[in-house]
């Protein structure tokens, strides 16, 4: 933890919010002296404490740590007419769709839904979908594209490092996202994601995988520190106890940032099923 950055953001955002450091001290059911001494930079808070912290400021740990440059960063990517991504639903949506086809309104949890293509798409298609991301710019975009399409997904802004499903879903779906999952954390990840999804309901994510031949993308080289690509083979290990529909690892062409180059992605799509079965 950057211990001066981290006092010089509590400062910042609690002063837009127009409180005393006696007021988040309250908040928080601390002192204000140790509120002072954060901004100070002569204390810091405890890893417990900054999920709270973050809350009562309105911003993510990520923020809080210092990584606000990427959230800045895909609101600058969104701040567009255009949508980034595209309007094309993700190929593994059609996947889920002949898995899991929606007979019945299947609860869609959607991870770093983006601009929300996918999260709309599957709202039209007749599945009851929640949906988050980091970015205020592309929940809007995604809030907008959903109106126009009449549907309503339950769309709101989220840290993937904070947010945590507290209700099973039927399908947890996620692209592109969980690159900036550090290692240290996936499996705490993977388990929480596991135990939130309903008997015979399916988990389709797919990772960035680190290869030595292939260059790092120029949009993933700004803020080296936040992304952390996958090793091969390191998501399907964490399902070894699921049934896998889909198991693959595929390099691609890509386009975004206005640089053509390569990505190595696996991708995985597991069911989990019950003993008796």
């Amino acid at each position: 933890m950057d211990h001066i950055k981290t006092g010089k953001v509590i400062c910042k955002r609690r002063k837009e919010l127009g409180l005393t450091q006696t007021q988040l001290a309250k908040s928080l059911n601390i002192s204000f002296q140790a509120v002072s001494k954060w901004e100070n930079c002569t204390a810091y808070p405890d890893i417990e404490m900054l999920p709270r912290l973050a809350a009562a400021l309105n911003t993510t740990v990520d923020a809080l740590l210092g990584y606000e440059s990427v959230v800045t960063d895909y609101d600058r990517r969104y701040d567009t007419e255009e949508y980034y991504w595209g309007l094309t639903p993700n190929r593994i949506c059609y996947d889920i769709m002949k898995l899991l086809p929606p007979i019945r309104p299947y609860r869609v949890l959607d991870i770093g839904c983006g601009e929300g293509k996918d999260a709309v798409f599957l709202a039209k298609c007749g599945y009851d979908v929640t949906a988050f991301d980091i970015s205020e710019q592309g929940i809007e975009k995604a809030k907008k594209l959903a109106g126009y399409n009449k549907v309503s997904p339950k769309l709101f802004k989220a840290d993937l490092f904070d947010y945590r499903p507290d209700t099973e879903y039927d399908i947890i779906f996620s692209s592109g996202v969980l690159h900036f999952i550090p290692q240290t954390q996936r499996r705490e990840l993977c388990d929480s994601l596991k135990a939130h999804t309903s008997q015979n309901g399916i988990n389709a994510l797919n990772v960035f995988v680190q290869k030595p031949f292939i260059t790092r993308a120029p949009d993933s080289t700004r803020d080296e520190k936040s992304r952390h690509p996958w090793h091969s083979g390191e998501l399907f290990g964490y399902y070894h106890d699921w049934l896998f529909h889909t198991c693959r690892e595929e390099i691609f062409d890509c386009n975004s940032g206005g640089t053509p180059h390569k990505h190595c992605m696996d991708t995985l799509i597991a069911q989990k099923i019950g003993e008796s079965i």
